[in-house]
């Protein structure tokens, strides 16, 4: 059976100047490392079992570290150090545990974007995509006057169909075929935030069997060309004859 560590007091614990790796008892595996001017507590610990280079499995043990001291006391330290043991006892290991806490955590900041601040990425993509300075100033002027004061400011990852519904119904029957425009630039930009892992899940901004239900299809009013009447047609002819060029 492995030797116990004497259990130091917070006092003992001070006066270690030393460098190198000192066991404090208590917990099993606490040390405090010194080097120089540095001293931080350390967890040594077998966390499952690893091939060594003649391919068998042996003990994995790992250093885990727990903050440096004195910010966290002997006390914080040993029920830090205790909670990390009980960790392992379940089969989680503390690392790998930590990592996939701070990718979460990374994945819930980028997912903090702005509906803005995603619009404003594809406006400028497709600046450099239109040839059409009046499309590229329509894609601007629209979801500044129509979108940005309902949408705008929230995380784009928190939006659904039913939020981009109540921005597009204000506008949806008097002025709908702006409307449409308009929704279509926002599957753009949820394409663009789906793409950068700002947004899960299916397009909010489609149409079909999305926001079609919601809003609706508008009966299209059918509308006859303009026309010239026959009577004129020869007079037209002859002065088209004059015209040059092959657009006459």
């Amino acid at each position: 059976m492995p030797k116990k560590s004497k259990e130091l007091s917070a006092l003992s614990v001070a006066k270690i100047k030393e460098t190198g790796r000192h066991s404090v008892g208590g917990v099993d595996g606490l040390c405090l490392n010194v080097e120089g001017n540095s001293r931080v507590w350390i967890l040594r610990a077998v966390v499952g079992k690893r091939l060594d280079k003649d391919g068998k499995l042996k003990p994995h043990r790992r250093d885990i570290g727990i903050g440096p001291y004195p910010e966290v006391s002997l006390a914080e330290a040993r029920a830090k150090a205790t909670e990390l043991r009980l960790q392992i006892r379940n089969g989680i290991d503390p690392i790998a545990h930590k990592q996939k806490q701070l990718e979460k955590l990374h994945v819930q900041k980028l997912r903090e974007k702005t509906f803005k601040e995603c619009a404003k990425v594809v406006i400028a993509n497709k600046t450099r995509e239109l040839k059409n300075e009046k499309h590229i100033g329509q894609w601007s002027s629209t979801l500044e006057t129509y979108i940005y004061p309902v949408l705008g400011n929230l995380e784009i990852g928190t939006i659904t169909k039913v939020d981009i519904a109540e921005a597009l119904k204000p506008i949806w029957i008097e002025k709908n075929e702006t409307a449409k425009r308009i929704r279509g630039r926002i599957e753009t930009i949820f394409d663009y935030a789906k793409a950068m892992g700002y947004f899960e899940g299916d397009n909010p901004a489609e149409w079909k069997g999305n926001l079609e239900p919601i809003l609706g299809n508008l009966k299209q009013e059918s509308r006859p060309h303009p026309s010239l009447p026959y009577e004129q047609v020869s007079e037209f002819i002859q002065h088209l004859r004059q015209k040059k060029g092959i657009s006459p």
